[in-house]
């Protein structure tokens, strides 16, 4: 078990448990940095921080994802050490979050007219008072039987390029460098493999302003992360990474703090904000 984590997600968007449980199962098994990372929103970053003072060892680091979509593919963009309470920052967060409730929507019409028969409202029940997001979708896929694991429900289903999948209105990988650097943050491109082209999209937003790329995500393999050791030497920016923690099928998850970012990592952007922790 590491000592960092920072790519985690909450209830506040598509993550299972709340940011108060997320920090007490950190401190539970030894984490130093975690940071909170929801999909297009930073309303977990208050309870985290709050709920971090009862653990003196752990430093909760204010964090975003942002979705973004390049040519052919979607990307993920992460913030680090944003300001939290940016009102032009949060309403912008704001827009692209409704506009996942309409690509939900679409999602589960799709799913429907191909006879798999989820209901909207039981997607809403699942989200709660966080942001609806495929993951909820899947859940309830998981629930009525139709897949038999969540990332069955993906990657069958719903993940880009599925029969199911539909587009959102995204801003561009570049634009979010620039939103997050206005919000007084650090962009690190989140899960490069994903993307088409990665290199070549490394290169482009390190011209922008890009700090870091994960390295130590999820389940990349040995070859994988020296190949991103490498990009991040090449562009000088810091190998960062962490699990991707959902909390919702921890039998395919990477658990909260395995991903095993090297403590280095977080010290490393500690630095780069200029911040005294």
């Amino acid at each position: 078990m590491g000592q960092v984590d920072l790519h985690v997600h909450t209830s506040v968007s598509d993550g299972k448990y709340t940011p108060e449980e997320i920090v007490i199962k950190a401190a539970n098994i030894g984490l130093k940095y975690l940071a909170i990372c929801d999909h297009d929103t930073v309303d977990g970053v208050v309870p985290a921080l709050e709920a971090s003072k009862s653990y003196p060892g752990l430093t909760v680091i204010p964090g975003v994802e942002m979705s973004t979509l390049a040519v052919g593919s979607e990307v993920h963009m992460l913030g680090y050490f944003i300001d939290y309470n940016d009102s032009a920052f949060k309403e912008l967060l704001s827009d692209l979050s409704d506009s996942r409730i309409g690509r939900a929507q679409a999602i589960v019409a799709k799913l429907n007219e191909m006879g798999i028969k989820i209901e909207w409202i039981r997607v809403q029940e699942l989200a709660g008072d966080g942001t609806i997001g495929r993951p909820h979708i899947a859940n309830a896929m998981l629930e009525k039987g139709y897949v038999s694991t969540f990332k069955e429900a993906f990657d069958k289903y719903i993940a880009q390029g599925g029969p199911a999948y539909v587009e959102r209105s995204k801003i561009t990988p570049a634009e979010a460098v620039e939103i997050i650097i206005k919000a007084g943050g650090l962009p690190v491109l989140a899960h490069p493999f994903t993307v088409n082209e990665p290199e070549k999209l490394i290169a482009d937003l390190k011209e922008c302003g890009l700090a870091g790329i994960e390295v130590y995500y999820d389940n990349y393999s040995p070859d994988e992360r020296k190949t991103l050791v490498r990009l991040a030497a090449k562009y000088n920016l810091v190998a960062a990474g962490g699990s991707d923690y959902h909390g919702i099928d921890d039998a395919v998850e990477t658990l909260l703090g395995e991903s095993e970012t090297p403590v280095e990592a977080a010290e490393k952007l500690i630095a780069l904000a200029g911040k005294n922790i």
